[in-house]
C-alpha cells in the first residue's frame, strides 16, 4: 500500500510531528548513503526514540504493507540503507545511550544509534577494549555494524563484530519485541538466533539494543610500517609472520596509487619509490609486544623490504598508522566519484588477486587503488571514477564482475565485511548456490512474511 497523508498522521500522532520528515529538502540527505552513484528518495524520515516507537512504526508498516528500511549514520558501502521509492526510513540515531558498562562480567549494554568511536571510548574509560574498528568508527552507529557485520583493521587477531555481539533486542515486523542473548559465556541453549540478525541488513527484524563483549586492554603496541619494490615481497612477509606464530593486531597493505594519493593528500613522509607499503602493528604485554616487534622488522629484512620504520613512541605510532586509514579519504579527492570496493580471498591468494585487479585496470583503462587488510586477505579495490561518464562507468561495472568472479574463483568471497545490500545482490546467487539461496529466501520469508523491512536488499 503506498503511503499516504493518513499514514503519516498517524505516525505524527504517535512520535510527535518532529520527529517525522517529509519535506524534500529535509529527505534528500536521506536518499543515499556512504555507497557512491546509488539513490533514491524516501516517502518519509521518522525517528525512533525507544523500543516502543520502533514497534509503533513497524505495527502500521505491518499492518498496511508499507516498505521500512532502518538506518543509522548512512555510512554503508553497499546500498544496505539506499531507500526504496514511498518506504519509511526508520532512522535510530535517537536511540544513542550507554545503557550499562559491566565490568564484572565485561559487558556492555548500548543502543544501536551509539557511535562505534564511543562504545570503544566508554570501554577504554574502564581500562577495556572494544576491538572491532572499521573505517567508518568515527560516525557509524553499533546497530550499523551489527546489521553490516562490520570488520575493520584489528580482524585479523580480534575478529569482526559478530565476534563481540552476546545479545540483541530487536523489534520484530508485527511489532514484537524478541530479546535474544544474555552475559553469560556459556550459553547452548537452542538455537543462536542473534546471530542470525548479525549481518542480516536490516532484512530481518530492526536492533533496538545491543550487548557487547569487551576484553581486557592491552598494556602495549608497537607499530611498524614497510616498504616494498613488490607486491609479492610484502605478501611473503605477511605469510612468514603467520608461520611465525605471530598474529598481529593490524597487518594492512597500500599499493603505489594509494600511497601516492596519502601522501599527497595527509604528508606523512612515506616514500614514493615503491610498489607496496605493509603497516604492522603488534599489541599485548610489553615483553611480548617487543620480541613480536623485532621477529616482524626481521621478517620484513629478509624479504627485501626497501625501508622499515619503528615508531618509538605512541605519536609516532598513531602518525604511520594514520597513513592506512586515510586511504578512503586520500583517494577519494582524486575524481568526482569515489567506489570502494570490498572482496576477500585466502590470504594465500592475495598477492595473486592485487596483480589481477591492476590488470582489470589496464584492461578496462580505469584508475584503482587498492589497499586493505592483508593479514585477512581482504582487499579494498577503490576506483576513481566520474559517474556522470556513462561509458567509463560501463567499464567499471564490466571490472566489478570479473573481480568478483576471480575472488569466487579463488575461493574467496564477494564481500568480507561491507556486505552485499543492492550493490553486490547479483553476485549472490554465484557465489552462494542455489540451495543457499533457498535456505536465505525461506528463512527470510517466515520472519517478514508480508515482505517490509529493506526490500530489494540482499535478494529480491
Amino acid at each position: 500500500m503506498p503511503l499516504t497523508v493518513a499514514h503519516l498522521d498517524e505516525l505524527r500522532s504517535l512520535l510527535g510531528a518532529d520527529q517525522v520528515l517529509t519535506a524534500v529538502e529535509d529527505l534528500l540527505c536521506y536518499s543515499f548513503d556512504g555507497t557512491a552513484a546509488l539513490n533514491q528518495m524516501p516517502g518519509c524520515v521518522v525517528f525512533a526514540r525507544s523500543s516502543a516507537d520502533v514497534a509503533a512504526v513497524l505495527r502500521i508498516a505491518n499492518r498496511d504493507q508499507i516498505p521500512v528500511v532502518t538506518r543509522g549514520s548512512g555510512t554503508g558501502l553497499s546500498g544496505g540503507s539506499l531507500p526504496v521509492p514511498g518506504c519509511i526510513i526508520l532512522c535510530t540515531v535517537k536511540l544513542n545511550r550507554i545503557l550499562e558498562v559491566d565490568s564484572a562480567n565485561l559487558t556492555m549494554r548500548v543502543e544501536p544509534g551509539v557511535r562505534t568511536i564511543q562504545v570503544a571510548e566508554a570501554a577504554a574509560a574502564v581500562g577495556l577494549f572494544y576491538p572491532p574498528d572499521p573505517g567508518s568508527m568515527k560516525i557509524s552507529t553499533i546497530g550499523g555494524n551489527v546489521a553490516e557485520n562490520s570488520g575493520g583493521l584489528r580482524g585479523l587477531k580480534y575478529g569482526i563484530t559478530r565476534n563481540y555481539v552476546m545479545g540483541l533486542h530487536v523489534v520484530m515486523p508485527d511489532g514484537r519485541l524478541l530479546v535474544t542473548g544474555n552475559k553469560c559465556v556459556k550459553d547452548v541453549a537452542g538455537y543462536s538466533l542473534k546471530d542470525l540478525f548479525v549481518g542480516s541488513e536490516g532484512t530481518l527484524g530492526v536492533i533496538t539494543e545491543v550487548l557487547l563483549r569487551l576484553i581486557p586492554k592491552p598494556a602495549a603496541k608497537q607499530t611498524i610500517v614497510a616498504t616494498y619494490s613488490e607486491m609479492d615481497a610484502a605478501a611473503q612477509t605477511v605469510s612468514d609472520i603467520i608461520a611465525a606464530r605471530i598474529i598481529p593486531c593490524t597487518l594492512e597493505f597500500l599499493d603505489r596509487t594509494t600511497i601516492h594519493c596519502v601522501e599527497d593528500y595527509a604528508k606523512i613522509g612515506l616514500p614514493l619509490d615503491c610498489e607496496a607499503l605493509l603497516l604492522m602493528e603488534t599489541d599485548g604485554h610489553a615483553a611480548q609486544v617487543a620480541d613480536e616487534a623485532a621477529q616482524m622488522v626481521e621478517i620484513a629484512r629478509r624479504n627485501g623490504c626497501k625501508e622499515i620504520r619503528v615508531a618509538q613512541d605512541e605519536a609516532e605510532g598513531n602518525r604511520l598508522a594514520s597513513a592506512r586509514r586515510a586511504a578512503f579519504s586520500a583517494l577519494a579527492r582524486v575524481a568526482p566519484t569515489t567506489i570502494l570496493e570490498d572482496a576477500t580471498v585466502p590470504r594465500s591468494e592475495l598477492a595473486r588477486m592485487v596483480r589481477f585487479v591492476a590488470e582489470v585496470a589496464r584492461k578496462h583503462r580505469l584508475r584503482i587503488g587498492t589497499f586493505g587488510h592483508m593479514g585477512d586477505g581482504n582487499l579494498h579495490p577503490t576506483f576513481l571514477t566520474d559517474e556522470r561518464n556513462h561509458e567509463e562507468m560501463h567499464r567499471v561495472e564490466e571490472a566489478f564482475r570479473e573481480i568478483f568472479d576471480e575472488a569466487i574463483r579463488l575461493g574467496g568471497t564477494i564481500t568480507g565485511e561491507h556486505g552485499v545490500g543492492v550493490a553486490k545482490k547479483g553476485f549472490l546467487p554465484k557465489f552462494l548456490g542455489d540451495v543457499q539461496m533457498d535456505v536465505l529466501r525461506q528463512v527470510r520469508k517466515i520472519l517478514d512474511p508480508r515482505g517490509i523491512l529493506n526490500p530489494g536488499k540482499m535478494f529480491d
